[in-house]
């Protein structure tokens, strides 16, 4: 999916815009705004979310990537970008949304 490469210092919220997104990239080799680029491989976390409906907890705690630049590999993965059709997941793996991405770098475009 065509977009900006989304990178390890990228602003994001998960869907209910509590929890802060962390991308922990194994990238070290190809940087963007002086941050490494994410890819597939890498995890995007959430922390803060205290998302409870009906009383039950079910924070977001993690992002499962659903698709990627098709063209820019690196390091023989896909890179990531944004905004991408991508999902907040909470423990159980309950699906709860798209991430909210603030912010990030927009001169490198990914397709």
């Amino acid at each position: 999916m065509p977009g900006p490469l989304l990178h390890v210092g990228a602003v994001a919220t998960c869907s209910h815009a509590m929890g802060q997104m962390m991308i922990i990239s194994s990238n070290a080799r190809v940087l963007v705004s002086g941050m490494p680029v994410a890819t597939v491989a890498d995890q995007g976390m959430f922390a803060g979310c205290a998302f409870a409906p009906g009383g039950k907890p079910q924070p977001c705690v993690r992002t499962q990537w659903m698709a990627s630049a098709a063209r820019v590999l690196i390091n023989g993965m896909p890179a990531l970008t944004a905004p991408g059709p991508h999902l907040c997941l909470s423990a159980d793996q309950i699906p709860a949304g798209p991430p909210v991405i603030a912010s990030c770098q927009t001169r490198v475009i990914g397709q």
